[in-house]
């Protein structure tokens, strides 16, 4: 009777394991590969919920490749994570190694920066990795928390007094490129190595009156996403402007260039030569500051 016993149990035992054999056998895997958790929390108020052809947002920050790994630096930015580990598998064997050659490469990170809010944009990114393939990343941000609620409460302003609800978006994009650049001059100091004002920043613009591209740049950026419109910033060798999708097409927008530096009058120009216009009719300019890299801003 004992041996009818043990032969039924052996047999329910062979069943069960059989039925949860996978289970089992991933419990096991994860035991023997000792890969630790990676902890993502919420982003911030200027997370953009965008992809784009370059790089896309990470879903489980593991890398197995070298897109990943932008990918990744990409979501820690664009989430606003001032710090945030990760970890290499041990499948991808150069995988340090690219976080290395990724994370010092100021070129490639500038132009990731560029597809996030200028809120989360970095002034400076450190990246410490282990034997053990973790990686921590630390954000300094290029805004500081007094700078960011005195240029909200500015656009607050501009939009409550400036726009209203019933103009089509064209023109509150137009009255904003307008606004800017009849408030703004172009800091001729800070390309002399004088530097009296933040105006590489929106802080210039919006609150000092003085720009140069990143400012004007980041200014623009700031509204658009308040309008909820999709947009990034480009950036050639020497400039930077706004790329924006309206009408089912991506177009550019250049601030500082339609607010030309007039050595013969004080007064603010404004023109709108660069204002949504098509890559086509940007490369008839023949500019070479609007000569940006095509693998990097696909869209355009």
């Amino acid at each position: 009777m004992k041996k009818l016993y043990y032969l039924i149990f052996s047999i329910i035992i062979t069943i069960l394991i059989g039925y949860n054999l996978d289970f089992i056998t991933d419990k096991i895997a994860i035991l023997l590969k000792h890969q630790p958790t990676v902890i993502i929390t919420n982003p911030n108020e200027y997370y953009k919920n965008n992809n784009y052809k370059f790089v896309q947002e990470s879903i489980d920050y593991i890398p197995y490749s070298k897109q990943d790994i932008k990918n990744i630096f990409y979501s820690i930015l664009n989430n606003g994570y001032d710090k945030f580990t990760f970890y290499c598998p041990s499948q991808y064997v150069d995988c340090t190694k690219d976080v290395n050659t990724i994370s010092t490469d100021s070129t490639l990170l500038t132009h990731i920066n560029n597809f996030i809010s200028p809120f989360n944009n970095f002034s400076s990114i450190k990246v410490i990795n282990n034997e053990s393939g973790e990686i921590n990343v630390e954000v300094t941000k290029a805004y500081q928390q007094l700078e960011i609620d005195e240029i909200n409460k500015k656009i607050d302003y501009i939009m409550h007094n400036y726009l209203t609800s019933d103009i089509a978006l064209e023109d509150k994009i137009l009255t904003i490129h307008d606004y800017i650049i009849n408030n703004t001059k172009y800091d001729q100091d800070r390309i002399n190595g004088i530097i009296n004002y933040k105006s590489n920043i929106a802080y210039g613009p919006l609150i000092e009156n003085f720009a140069i591209c990143g400012g004007y740049a980041d200014a623009m950026a700031l509204f658009l996403n308040r309008l909820n419109v999709p947009n990034f910033k480009v950036a050639s060798e020497t400039h930077v402007w706004n790329a924006i999708f309206i009408n089912n097409q991506w177009l550019h927008l250049d601030l500082t260039w339609d607010d030309p530096v007039s050595q013969y009058s004080d007064h603010n120009t404004l023109i709108h030569k660069f204002y949504l216009i098509d890559t086509i009719t940007l490369k008839n300019y023949d500019i070479k500051d609007h000569d940006y890299d095509e693998t990097i801003y696909q869209e355009l």
